[in-house]
């Protein structure tokens, strides 16, 4: 498992090609980065990664707590990035 500031988990990543980390990484912190425009208090972010092998798919799924309020979303794509993008759009507080 990755741990990136602390109140960050990253698990199954660290697999990935290196140039691939990074950008997940830069996506995520850019999150992050947009949770506290929005003023939310995050406690903790986890993404767990899955490599579907029969289809030679991603499946993502992430949780968000938010001072409490737990937030959940699961993504299935080809292409890592869309996946993570979806999962992470899906965790966004509703207003």
């Amino acid at each position: 498992m990755l741990e990136l500031g602390g109140n960050i988990q990253l698990s199954g990543f660290s697999d990935l090609e290196p140039a691939k980390l990074i950008v997940v990484k830069k996506m995520v912190g850019n999150h992050v980065k947009r949770l506290d425009t929005l003023n939310q208090k995050m406690s903790l972010l986890h993404l767990t990664l899955k490599h579907v092998h029969s289809s030679n798919q991603f499946e993502i799924s992430g949780k968000l707590d938010l001072d409490g309020k737990i937030q959940q979303s699961e993504s299935t794509d080809y292409n890592l990035f869309f996946a993570i993008n979806k999962v992470l759009k899906g965790l966004e507080p509703k207003e």
